[in-house]
C-alpha cells in the first residue's frame, strides 16, 4: 500500500513538472545539441548540413574579423566592468546616507536599468549627435569642441563604454543591499578602536560586501561578452570595427551570411571562454571574499 501510493506520488510529480521538462527538451536542450553538431557542418539554414569536422573553427581562428571582434570584446570588458562597479558601489554607499529625498534618489537611478535596449541606445544615439546633441552641447559650456562620437574610430568605442554607464543602477541596488547587511556593531566597534573612514570601508565594510562585488564583476563579464544591441543599433559595428563586438560579429555571420555552421561555431568557442573567466575568477576569489560564515569557499 505504502509502495503504491508512493509511486503515486512520483507519476503526480512528474505529471506537473511535465510542462517545465517538454519546454526545456523542446526549447532548451534541442538546441544546445543541434548548435553543437551544425558546428562541425557547413549549414547555410536552406542546404542540408555537410558535415566539415573542425573546419570551421580552423576558419574562425584564421579570421581577421574573428580577432577584431575579440581585440574590441576584451577592450570594452576591461575598461567597462570595473567603471561600472566604481559607479554602482560610489551611488550606493552615497545613498546609503541619512540624506534627504533617499528613496526619491534611488529610485532616479535604478530608473534607467528599465529602459530597453533600443529605446536607451536612440536616446543615446542623439546625446551622442556631433551638432545637436546634449553631449556635445554641455561639453560646449566648457569651451571643449566634442568629436563626432560614434562616427569616429577613435571615440565609438568609449561613446558605448559612457553609455553604459548610465545602467550602474542596477547594480547600485545590490551594492545598497549588501552595505545594509553590514553588521553596525563591526563599524562601531572599528571606530571606537579608532579605526577613520577609510580604514573602516577597507577593513570592514569591503570585505563584509564583498561576495555582493564577486557576483557583480561575474554577472558584468558574462553581460560584456555578449555586447550586442548598442553596436547594432547604433554603430552597425563601425566606424572601422572599431565596435564589431563578438556578438555583432556571431549574428553578422548567421543572418547577413546565413552561415549557421559558423556562427554556432563562435557561439561555442564564445561559451567556453565565459565559463573560462568565470572560472578563473571564482578561483581568485578565494584568497579576496569572504563571507558571512567566516570561511571562504
Amino acid at each position: 500500500m505504502f509502495r503504491r501510493e508512493n509511486r503515486r506520488q512520483t507519476v503526480l510529480m512528474y505529471l506537473f513538472l511535465s510542462p517545465w521538462l517538454i519546454g526545456f527538451l523542446i526549447f532548451a536542450l534541442y538546441p544546445i545539441l543541434a548548435s553543437l553538431y551544425y558546428s562541425f557542418t557547413d549549414y547555410d539554414i536552406i542546404h542540408t548540413p555537410e558535415f566539415v569536422g573542425l573546419a570551421n573553427y580552423k576558419e574562425m581562428f584564421s579570421n581577421e574579423l574573428f580577432w577584431k571582434s575579440v581585440t574590441v570584446t576584451l577592450r570594452y570588458t576591461f575598461i567597462s566592468v570595473p567603471l561600472q562597479l566604481l559607479l554602482a558601489l560610489g551611488f550606493a554607499m552615497l545613498l546609503h546616507q541619512a540624506i534627504p529625498l533617499r528613496g526619491f534618489f534611488r529610485t532616479a537611478m535604478y530608473f534607467p536599468s528599465m529602459v530597453s535596449g533600443v529605446a536607451m541606445s536612440l536616446l543615446w544615439y542623439w546625446i551622442f549627435n556631433p551638432q545637436i546633441g546634449l553631449f556635445n552641447y554641455m561639453l560646449s559650456w566648457f569651451g571643449i569642441h566634442g568629436p563626432s562620437w560614434l562616427m569616429s574610430p577613435d571615440s565609438a568605442l568609449y561613446a558605448l563604454m559612457i553609455m553604459t554607464l548610465w545602467t550602474a543602477g542596477s547594480g547600485m541596488i545590490l551594492f545598497l543591499a549588501g552595505l545594509q547587511g553590514v553588521p553596525a556593531s563591526l563599524v562601531e566597534a572599528a571606530r571606537l578602536d579608532g579605526a577613520g573612514r577609510n580604514r573602516i570601508f577597507f577593513h570592514v565594510t569591503l570585505p563584509m560586501i564583498s561576495p555582493v562585488l564577486l557576483f557583480q564583476f561575474i554577472i558584468g563579464i558574462i553581460d560584456s561578452f555578449q555586447v550586442f544591441t548598442q553596436a547594432f543599433v547604433m554603430t552597425q559595428g563601425g566606424p572601422n570595427y572599431s565596435t564589431w563586438f563578438y556578438v555583432y560579429n556571431l549574428y553578422t555571420s548567421a543572418f547577413k551570411e546565413y552561415r549557421a555552421g559558423y556562427s554556432s561555431a563562435l557561439a561555442w568557442v564564445l561559451l567556453i571562454v565565459v565559463m573560462l573567466f568565470t572560472a578563473l575568477v571564482m578561483k581568485l576569489s578565494n584568497r579576496y571574499v569572504h563571507y558571512e560564515g567566516g570561511q571562504n569557499r
